[in-house]
């Protein structure tokens, strides 16, 4: 048994929730008196290093004669309360729940205020009183009113109860064989009335009772969901979990999907019956060895989310960065894709968002433990009790096994005790988790101008380191991907000058052409050195006249200056920068050139764009003025330049 199953119980008998009230000692927590306000328990978890899981004991207020009571090895001594009224019990395989209970009930119930108040009247209204002789009828009935007659079937089914010890295992074992005997039976009978009881069994219900439950349980085999109470219904989920009215573990967990959507989903039961039919569906699916792909189909969907979520996060360079953001944004609440840095291109702001995570889970570490661990912990091995908290009669081998239903979670039974593999979520850090979500999505707004900036948190400081580099990634990534890409292909040379000479031949005219020489003529000395096969032999020449064409000096025709990163751009506008970045006025400059300031804008913008990635200049009522993001990077440039 475990502790959970307690706080279930008194959630769910007495509206009474669990309280934590120590933000240093999270394993501690209480569960009070409803109307006094005063502690009936008092619940401990502590983490055992050395045997590698989670040690639960409770104090609880049931008077310590119920040491002497039950003589239980689970039960003793109060470990951290003080007094006579106090006794301690340890949750592990030994202890009955259904003990448990009943201690629990006897600690409300001892708490409870009592009294009444007695009214004595006077002696003299008393003579007063004058009684008178009235006959009474006698009637054939005496009395009694008329009652259906009991069902053969229910009878013999009550006859089948074995009495003996409270224990847990007998009551389920009396429920598996009665229930089995009532199979197929139906009847036609109303439920009238309310019922509440924890851990209803066919013994807990007056035969009314029975008879208007089998007839509701008639109709649901049918389809056909009418309201019943709540606890009532239960019964209907034990059978089921007992292979009671089911051909097999995989027929009953799909009426246990219809009984979901068709009752629960309607509004009637309440969200504590949901989350425990969601529990009890993946155990039994476990137990039954049922395919780990279909038996995901019936757990809870917010447990299977976060195992994905956490095994994504341990592992982020072998996902997607969708994949990653959308672990991050799980495990933050939701909150993250709303952040205005997925903006109008989401694949870059979950890029961004994925690349912190990366690059801060394999950078950050505490004592040698690295984030994922910080934030996560490991997996951990804890005792695991399938449908413990649920009438169920269990009659599945207990051969050893191992039953894997995720990367992060799985099952083994070893020696007959059920074991569970898996990531805790009591030992999340959701503070370093969220800090490091928080200072990314912080200073990821600042950098992307995105506006609705974040107020930040000293604490989260320590991951500026990681969201600072991928920022500088992204800015080197941008600035190449900015510079533009000339490919020529020289293995197609030969052919170009050969179709060019071809086409020059088919455009020229007899008068084009010059006659042949004469053979006897001879060559001067000066006209030899312009034969084309004297000439093709002097380095650099070349008898393309394409490739003979002089190289413009500059934009315009002008002399131009290298600055600024390599690029070239003329010595007004060189001077133009200097001035701006000195804080001066480069409007004499160009005036002096009679140069237009919107034009000197764009062809600095467009010469420094390949180095810096963005306008550097901007030309406001007739005036040029830098970009103040850019005007150090500027700086440095200029001074690699002088």
């Amino acid at each position: 048994m475990e502790l959970s199953q307690l706080t279930a119980y008194a959630g769910e008998k007495y509206h009474i929730d669990e309280q934590h009230k120590w933000a240093d000692f999270p394993g501690f927590s209480v569960l009070v008196h409803p109307q006094t306000g005063q502690w009936v328990a008092l619940l401990m978890r502590q983490w055992d290093p050395d045997r590698g899981e989670e040690i639960q004991r409770c104090d609880l207020k049931c008077g310590r004669q119920t040491l002497g009571e039950f003589p239980r090895s689970y039960l003793s001594d109060p470990i951290r309360m003080k007094g006579s009224k106090w006794i301690s019990i340890a949750f592990d395989g030994r202890t009955e729940p259904e003990l448990v209970f009943r201690l629990f009930d006897r600690a409300v119930t001892s708490g409870e205020q009592r009294g009444f108040t007695m009214v004595l009247d006077s002696l003299a209204s008393l003579a007063q009183t004058v009684y008178q002789e009235t006959a009474i009828p006698i009637t054939a009935a005496s009395g009694r009113l008329p009652k259906d007659p009991l069902p053969q079937r229910i009878r013999q089914m009550k006859r089948l109860y074995m009495g003996g010890r409270e224990e847990f295992t007998e009551k389920a074992k009396n429920f598996y064989v009665q229930a089995k005997y009532m199979e197929d039976y139906e009847d036609d009978f109303p439920w009238k009335g309310g019922f509440v009881c924890y851990y209803p069994t066919y013994r807990d219900l007056t035969t009314d009772q029975l008879r208007g439950y089998f007839s509701w349980r008639t109709g649901v085999r049918k389809g056909v969901f009418q309201p019943i109470a709540a606890s009532a219904s239960y019964l209907y989920i034990y059978e089921l979990l007992n292979g009671i009215g089911a051909s097999s573990p995989e027929d009953a967990l799909e009426k246990l999907r219809a009984f979901e959507k068709g009752f629960l989903d309607t509004g009637v039961g309440d969200a504590r019956m949901k989350d425990n039919l969601r529990r009890w569906m993946l155990e039994l699916a476990v137990i039954s060895d049922i395919p780990p792909s279909e038996a995901v189909r019936y757990a809870d969907p917010g447990m299977i989310m976060t195992d994905e979520a956490v095994s994504v996060l341990h592992r982020p360079e072998k996902h997607t960065d969708e994949e990653v953001f959308r672990a991050l944004d799980l495990l933050y609440g939701g909150r993250l894709v709303k952040s205005p840095v997925l903006g109008s291109d989401p694949a870059r702001g979950m890029h961004l968002f994925s690349q912190v995570w990366r690059k801060a889970s394999s950078g950050y570490k505490v004592h040698d433990q690295d984030l994922f661990r910080l934030c996560f912990g490991g997996k951990t091995t804890r005792r695991w009790y399938p449908l413990s908290n649920a009438v169920y009669y269990d009659r599945t081998s207990r051969e050893d096994r191992t039953y894997v239903l995720s990367e992060a979670r799985t099952y083994r039974l070893r020696g007959g005790a059920w074991q569970v593999y898996a990531y805790d979520r009591d030992h999340f850090s959701k503070a370093l988790f969220r800090g490091l979500v928080h200072q990314a999505d912080l200073m990821l707004r600042r950098r992307l101008k995105t506006g609705r900036y974040l107020k930040e948190d000293p604490a989260d400081r320590w991951a500026c380191e990681y969201v600072d580099q991928v920022i500088e990634e992204e800015e080197r990534a941008a600035k190449e991907a900015s510079k533009a890409r000339i490919t020529i292909d020289l293995s197609g040379l030969d052919r170009i000058r050969q179709d060019a000479e071809y086409t020059r031949d088919s455009l020229l005219t007899e008068e084009d052409v010059d006659p042949p020489m004469a053979p006897e003529k001879a060559v001067k000395p000066a006209e030899a050195a312009f034969e084309p096969s004297v000439a093709a032999e002097e380095p650099g020449h070349t008898d393309d006249p394409l490739e003979e064409l002089p190289e413009p000096s500059g934009p315009a025709g002008g002399q131009t200056e290298k600055g600024l990163g390599g690029m070239l751009l003329e010595p007004v506008l060189f001077a133009a920068v200097r001035a701006l970045l000195a804080g001066g006025d480069a409007g004499p400059i160009l005036r002096e050139e009679h140069i237009m300031p919107s034009i000197a804008a764009d062809q600095i913008n467009e010469a420094l764009y390949g180095a810096v990635g963005d306008s550097v200049v901007v030309c406001e009522n007739d005036r040029l003025e830098l970009v103040p993001d850019y005007a150090e990077e500027l700086a440095e440039m200029l001074e690699g330049d002088i």
